[in-house]
């Protein structure tokens, strides 16, 4: 009989808990009858139904024999492991893919954890003041109070109503004009980048990309074994003049609106430049338009998607910077030809987006809510941009210059008085001070080496930075350049 504690036993997890460590330290040994529900019942003072429920689930779970009539038995212990052998001086390698081993060999940068009291001028990161918490609630609980007749999945594209709202504000803010077929939703550009390295790329594919440029979409392509051709970047954006002319490039992926990191907005001529090299060698553009609804002082610079009459552009455009990085929403208007393909694509890779909250999302644009916000976080943005720079202006030397103004969430800070290969040294001493801010260098295909000089360069994101914080945080920056030699 199993001896049990009446005490310790109120219910029939504990009764599950005790029988289990009884036949793991051998008290049941494999074979042994276990005690009948009746008798364990009347012995425990519990209900049956308690006692049978864990019999069932030990049962399930392979530690007991039950059948119809006959009484419950400790099953057969499993095949004993072999004894450890002799410590290894070397760890074996996981069995990894091809994919696999590329994306082990990839060098990625830290997520950053800012301390609590730092300044920190993170690019990429937006202000949980700024959210539009009120109305993004009250569209959330109408979306939730709507009823509908089953939950099922949805169209891999996306959802219907944020497509067709997607493609009037498009066309109003970007001068996108396109059918909602085209639009597919994604879970961030980083989805969009990833579909497109899987569809467009075969491994030993060559890919052109800026250079400086966005780390993690060149990574991106790397890891489905394209080979990448860095493409220089002046104060203008990409240097079209350098694209390879011998047809060996899959795709461009350009930032034309506000280059990234350096801020160019690339003009019209190297625009129809890069159509028509796309089109005469039959390769993709991958337009990624990370923050083009910020500019100041004008409109925002159309899309170059609005001036592809060919059908070689595919865009990407997210809700990150405007809204959250949280929500994890992005949107690719595709060429007709790779619709239904990245349709395909998208539903293998997780069947759709989250589906409420595109819901959401369309009821905000068609209501003008949206747009009302976006005027309203621009002119925040606006405010903060002008704090920054008027701080760099009057608190750091004479000679730093500051790049990518007109635009964006971000400006590129270069300090000609030092080094490119000070940059590690700078930023370590600024964050030991609280004040985050990030090196250019590691955005670039290749160091600085004997003839290609550099001077250090900082990316300073301003829009998660209160107005008031941005002088403090440059005023800090300051004094750790004065240390640095300036």
């Amino acid at each position: 009989m199993v001896q049990l504690n009446k005490a310790a036993v109120g219910t029939g997890q504990r009764i599950y808990d005790l029988l289990r460590a009884q036949i793991a330290d051998g008290t049941l040994p494999a074979g042994a009858c276990a005690p009948s529900t009746r008798a364990l019942a009347a012995d425990l003072g519990v209900s049956r139904t308690t006692v049978t429920a864990a019999y069932e689930q030990l049962a399930a779970e392979g530690f007991l024999v039950t059948s119809a009539g006959r009484v419950a038995r400790v099953a057969a212990p499993p095949v004993p492991r072999a004894p450890p052998g002799p410590a290894r001086a070397e760890r074996i390698a996981p069995a990894l893919s091809a994919y696999g081993q590329r994306v082990s060999g990839l060098p990625m940068p830290a997520l950053h954890q800012p301390k609590k009291g730092d300044v920190n001028f993170l690019y990429g990161a937006v202000s949980a003041r700024d959210f539009p918490s009120l109305i993004w609630k009250r569209a959330y609980q109408a979306e939730l109070l709507r009823q509908p007749d089953s939950l099922y999945y949805v169209a891999p594209e996306g959802d219907a109503s944020l497509r067709r709202a997607l493609q009037a504000y498009l066309g109003r803010a970007r001068g996108l004009v396109c059918e909602s077929e085209r639009i597919v939703v994604v879970n961030g550009t980083q989805q969009a980048l990833d579909l497109c390295a899987r569809v467009l790329l075969d491994p030993g594919d060559t890919f052109a990309f800026e250079d400086p440029g966005y780390l993690i979409a060149r990574h991106c392509f790397e890891a489905s074994g394209g080979v990448p051709l860095p493409v220089p970047v002046d104060e203008h954006g990409l240097d079209t003049r350098l694209l390879p002319a011998d047809g060996r490039a899959r795709l461009a992926y350009v930032t034309p609106s506000h280059q990234f990191p350096l801020g160019g907005v690339l003009p019209v001529r190297r625009r129809l430049e890069l159509l028509d090299w796309a089109q005469r060698h039959d390769a993709w553009i991958i337009e990624d338009d990370y923050d083009g609804e910020f500019r100041y002082g004008q409109r925002p610079i159309d899309a170059l998607q609005s001036i592809d009459s060919n059908g070689r552009v595919i865009y990407i455009g997210t809700f990150s910077k405007a809204l959250s990085p949280h929500l994890r929403l992005g949107y690719m208007i595709l060429p007709h030809d790779l619709v239904p393909v990245f349709r395909r694509a998208k539903r293998l890779s997780d069947r759709h987006s989250a589906v409420i909250e595109q819901r959401v999302l369309a009821a905000l644009i068609e209501s003008g809510a949206y747009e009302r916000h976006v005027r309203r976080v621009r002119r925040e943005y606006e405010r903060r941009r002008a704090a920054l720079l008027d701080a760099i202006a009057h608190l750091l030397p004479r000679s730093a210059r500051v790049t990518g103004t007109a635009a964006g969430l971000h400006v590129t800070l270069w300090l000609p008085f030092l080094d490119s290969n000070d940059e590690a040294a700078l930023v370590a001493a600024a964050h030991a001070k609280g004040v985050g801010v990030y090196p250019v260098s590691p955005l670039y295909a290749a160091p600085a080496g004997a003839g290609r000089h550099r001077p250090a360069g900082l990316i300073l994101g301003y829009a998660s930075v209160p107005v008031d914080e941005i002088r403090r945080g440059i005023q800090i920056l300051a004094g750790v350049i004065g240390r640095s030699g300036a």
